[in-house]
Protein backbone atom coordinates (compact mmCIF):
# COMPACT_ATOMS: atom_id res chain seq x y z
CA UNK A 1 0.00 0.00 0.00
CA UNK A 2 1.16 3.35 -0.94
CA UNK A 3 0.57 6.00 1.59
CA UNK A 4 -0.73 9.17 0.19
CA UNK A 5 -0.07 12.35 1.87
CA UNK A 6 -3.16 14.38 2.02
CA UNK A 7 -2.72 17.97 2.89
CA UNK A 8 -5.64 19.44 4.61
CA UNK A 9 -5.77 23.17 4.39
CA UNK A 10 -7.04 24.62 7.54
CA UNK A 11 -8.67 28.00 7.22
CA UNK A 12 -7.59 30.06 10.11
CA UNK A 13 -9.74 33.07 10.79
CA UNK A 14 -7.64 35.62 12.57
CA UNK A 15 -9.53 38.00 14.75
CA UNK A 16 -8.78 41.73 14.69
CA UNK A 17 -9.55 44.85 12.71
CA UNK A 18 -8.37 45.76 9.27
CA UNK A 19 -6.55 49.00 8.65
CA UNK A 20 -9.59 50.41 6.90
CA UNK A 21 -11.85 49.69 9.87
CA UNK A 22 -9.40 51.38 12.25
CA UNK A 23 -9.20 54.47 10.01
CA UNK A 24 -13.00 54.74 9.78
CA UNK A 25 -13.27 54.48 13.57
CA UNK A 26 -10.63 57.22 14.00
CA UNK A 27 -12.50 59.54 11.63
CA UNK A 28 -15.74 59.01 13.55
CA UNK A 29 -14.06 59.61 16.93
CA UNK A 30 -12.32 62.73 15.59
CA UNK A 31 -15.60 64.14 14.29
CA UNK A 32 -17.35 63.53 17.60
CA UNK A 33 -14.51 65.16 19.56
CA UNK A 34 -14.51 68.20 17.26
CA UNK A 35 -18.25 68.67 17.66
CA UNK A 36 -17.92 68.30 21.44
CA UNK A 37 -15.22 70.97 21.61
CA UNK A 38 -17.36 73.40 19.61
CA UNK A 39 -20.33 72.75 21.89
CA UNK A 40 -18.27 73.35 25.02
CA UNK A 41 -16.86 76.58 23.56
CA UNK A 42 -20.35 77.76 22.67
CA UNK A 43 -21.61 77.00 26.18
CA UNK A 44 -18.77 78.99 27.73
CA UNK A 45 -19.51 81.97 25.47
CA UNK A 46 -23.24 81.80 26.21
CA UNK A 47 -22.50 81.58 29.92
CA UNK A 48 -20.57 84.85 29.94
CA UNK A 49 -23.31 86.55 27.91
CA UNK A 50 -26.01 85.35 30.29
CA UNK A 51 -23.95 86.51 33.25
CA UNK A 52 -23.59 90.01 31.75
CA UNK A 53 -27.33 90.18 31.03
CA UNK A 54 -28.18 89.06 34.57
CA UNK A 55 -25.86 91.69 36.10
CA UNK A 56 -27.34 94.37 33.83
CA UNK A 57 -30.86 93.43 34.96
CA UNK A 58 -29.72 93.73 38.58
CA UNK A 59 -28.37 97.22 37.90
CA UNK A 60 -31.64 98.33 36.31
CA UNK A 61 -33.70 96.74 39.10
CA UNK A 62 -31.52 98.47 41.72
CA UNK A 63 -32.21 101.88 40.22
CA UNK A 64 -35.96 101.26 39.91
CA UNK A 65 -36.08 99.95 43.49
CA UNK A 66 -34.21 103.05 44.66
CA UNK A 67 -36.86 105.27 43.02
CA UNK A 68 -39.71 103.19 44.45
CA UNK A 69 -38.37 102.91 48.01
CA UNK A 70 -37.18 106.52 48.15
CA UNK A 71 -40.59 107.67 46.85
CA UNK A 72 -38.75 109.83 44.34
CA UNK A 73 -40.58 111.98 41.81
CA UNK A 74 -37.97 112.00 39.04
CA UNK A 75 -37.63 114.98 36.72
CA UNK A 76 -38.59 114.48 33.09
CA UNK A 77 -35.51 114.01 30.95
CA UNK A 78 -32.53 111.75 30.47
CA UNK A 79 -29.39 111.07 32.46
CA UNK A 80 -26.53 108.60 32.39
CA UNK A 81 -24.56 107.16 35.29
CA UNK A 82 -22.15 104.28 35.87
CA UNK A 83 -23.80 101.20 37.37
CA UNK A 84 -21.05 98.59 37.50
CA UNK A 85 -21.60 95.15 38.95
CA UNK A 86 -18.46 93.41 40.20
CA UNK A 87 -15.76 93.60 37.55
CA UNK A 88 -18.34 94.27 34.81
CA UNK A 89 -18.34 97.95 33.80
CA UNK A 90 -21.86 99.03 32.92
CA UNK A 91 -23.45 102.35 32.00
CA UNK A 92 -27.09 103.05 32.85
CA UNK A 93 -29.31 105.51 31.01
CA UNK A 94 -32.45 106.70 32.73
CA UNK A 95 -35.28 108.11 30.60
CA UNK A 96 -38.13 109.76 32.49
CA UNK A 97 -41.23 110.40 30.37
CA UNK A 98 -44.61 111.96 31.10
CA UNK A 99 -47.78 109.90 30.92
CA UNK A 100 -51.34 110.90 29.99
CA UNK A 101 -52.08 111.02 33.73
CA UNK A 102 -49.99 113.84 35.27
CA UNK A 103 -49.81 111.93 38.58
CA UNK A 104 -47.58 109.28 37.02
CA UNK A 105 -44.27 109.20 35.22
CA UNK A 106 -42.74 106.45 33.15
CA UNK A 107 -39.14 105.56 33.98
CA UNK A 108 -37.03 103.48 31.61
CA UNK A 109 -33.60 102.23 32.63
CA UNK A 110 -31.36 100.99 29.83
CA UNK A 111 -28.08 99.26 30.67
CA UNK A 112 -25.15 99.15 28.25
CA UNK A 113 -21.74 97.54 28.26
CA UNK A 114 -19.41 100.48 29.04
CA UNK A 115 -16.78 99.18 26.61
CA UNK A 116 -19.31 98.86 23.76
CA UNK A 117 -22.16 101.37 24.03
CA UNK A 118 -23.87 99.78 21.00
CA UNK A 119 -24.53 96.65 23.06
CA UNK A 120 -27.65 97.10 25.19
CA UNK A 121 -27.83 94.42 27.85
CA UNK A 122 -31.11 95.27 29.58
CA UNK A 123 -34.12 97.57 29.49
CA UNK A 124 -36.63 97.82 32.33
CA UNK A 125 -39.61 100.15 32.59
CA UNK A 126 -41.63 101.24 35.60
CA UNK A 127 -44.49 103.68 36.18
CA UNK A 128 -43.89 105.89 39.22
CA UNK A 129 -46.72 107.60 41.10
CA UNK A 130 -46.39 111.06 42.60
CA UNK A 131 -46.54 110.33 46.32
CA UNK A 132 -48.36 113.06 48.31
Amino acid sequence: MIAKRVSISVCRHESGFTLLEVLVALVIVGTVLGASLRAVGSLAQNSSGLRATMMANWSAENRLAQIRLGKEWPQIGERSFPCSQGELNLLCEEHVLSTPNPSFRRVEVLVFDASNLQRRLAKLTQVVPNAP
